[in-house]
């Protein structure tokens, strides 16, 4: 069983040697209104070696907020291809490099990562090559290993597992939540984008922490009133999202040890309160409860 904490992360929080979960960007959805809150991306550390859980735009700049050295990147998981969660792929490695990395990233995807990054590198080969002969360094794209994953096991070795469990996130089909199993029996599942999805339940049964994205409904219908669109923005997001309701339902059903909620829609409604989050999850889930926010961090 394990035991998170809520700290603050910053470049004074914890060790960097710490086990721990960062929400670097808690945001749903691509527009930018400001840097906080930022699109959607995550830090797990477990036994010094960093995983990053999707890389919405700014994730580069979260990660130093945090106190994370870019140039110990070593391995990034995208849960779907929508550009709140892919948008800072590249530039990510690329800021990556540029601050020291010299060691192998694994990048873990779903269909059409390696398309993304082959764009990426081409689109930038003329500032690359041109670092690579002025200041000497190790070619960044043969440092960089991708692997597209679907339904089943994503990776293993002898402290972590990662499972992907495909999720309901229309019009995108390659959509996937993960299951982090760690060496000495915790779990963390990342629930990415979806709609209410019982199978999530049954993935993330026991889980010690769910991190689960979420809608509040009220606010989502005042918002699509204000949208000359509204009709086909209101069938998007109840075909593609969790309402709060619904979250509190899979975290319920999986007997969760604790419930994160992360990807907010909306996200910068400033009527919203943390209060009104919690009072709407905790209609269906009476456990515990972390309200997200950008450079929020949890300790294992």
């Amino acid at each position: 069983m394990v035991s998170l904490k809520s700290g603050r992360a910053d470049a004074q929080a914890t060790s960097v040697d710490a086990d721990r979960i960062v929400l670097l960007g808690t945001k749903g959805g691509p527009t930018i209104r400001g840097y906080n809150p930022g699109p959607c991306s995550n830090l797990l550390v477990y036994k010094n070696i960093p995983y990053v859980v999707d890389a919405g735009y700014g994730t580069s700049f979260k990660l130093a907020q945090s106190g994370f050295p870019l140039s110990t990147l070593r391995n990034i998981l995208i849960t779907h291809h929508h550009s709140d969660h892919n948008l800072d792929l590249g530039p990510l490695i690329y800021n990556a490099w540029v601050t020291g990395l010299n060691a192998q990233v694994d990048v873990f995807g779903p269909r059409g990562t390696k398309d993304l990054l082959d764009a990426y590198w081409r689109s930038n080969q003329l500032d690359i090559e041109i670092r690579i002969a002025d200041s000497g360094r190790s070619d960044l794209r043969k440092m960089i290993v991708t692997h597209e994953y679907a339904e089943g096991e994503v990776f293993a070795n002898s402290d972590v597992r990662v499972t992907a469990l495909r999720n309901l996130h229309p019009p995108i089909v390659d959509s996937f939540a993960l299951r982090f199993e760690l060496g000495d029996d915790r779990k963390i599942v990342f629930s990415g984008d979806t709609t209410y999805f019982p199978p999530l339940a049954e993935f993330a049964r026991d889980a010690d922490c769910l991190i689960h994205e979420v809608m509040y409904g009220p606010a989502v219908e005042s918002m699509a009133q204000r949208n000359p669109n509204a009709r086909t923005m209101l069938a998007h997001l109840r075909a593609s999202h969790t309402l709060a309701e619904d979250v509190g339902r899979i975290a319920t059903a999986a007997k969760v040890k604790k419930l994160v909620l992360n990807h907010f829609v909306p996200a910068d409604d400033k009527s919203i309160t943390e209060q009104m989050w919690r009072e709407a999850v905790s209609k269906t889930y009476s456990g515990p409860l972390v309200i997200g926010r950008d450079l929020l961090e949890l300790l294992l």
